[in-house]
């Protein structure tokens, strides 16, 4: 997971989401993270309703998996109502979605870890 973690926080853009900054590199990548992360390792995609909206993360082998998670100043408290990939791509949109599926392939083959 450590890998994969350092994949996507390599990887997040403006290109990914228009709410990216460097001081908070997470921020609005929920969605378009957790279809990525199901992409790669499978798991059901789960979701919170928090201040902004739905905050959408991963649930990988019964674990709760949140790579975003640091996008807030607070702890979220975890509702994990199941979700589904329709629900996480209507918070992003084909493009940003496919740039992040980019960047996290290149970083894993650049790196030589596919």
């Amino acid at each position: 997971m450590n890998r994969l973690k350092k994949a996507l926080c390599q990887s997040w853009s403006i290109h990914s989401s228009t709410k990216w900054t460097a001081d908070n590199p997470s921020k609005g990548q929920c969605g378009v993270t957790a279809l990525v992360v199901q992409d790669l390792k499978g798991g059901d995609i789960l979701k919170t309703l928090c201040k902004e909206g739905w905050h959408f993360y991963n649930q990988l082998n019964g674990q709760r998996c949140d790579f975003t998670q640091e996008q807030f100043r607070e702890p979220l408290h975890y509702a994990d109502i199941l979700s589904s990939r329709k629900e996480a791509l209507m918070d992003t949109n084909k493009e940003q979605y496919e740039a992040l599926k980019k960047n996290v392939m290149t970083y894993f083959i650049h790196k030589n870890l596919l």
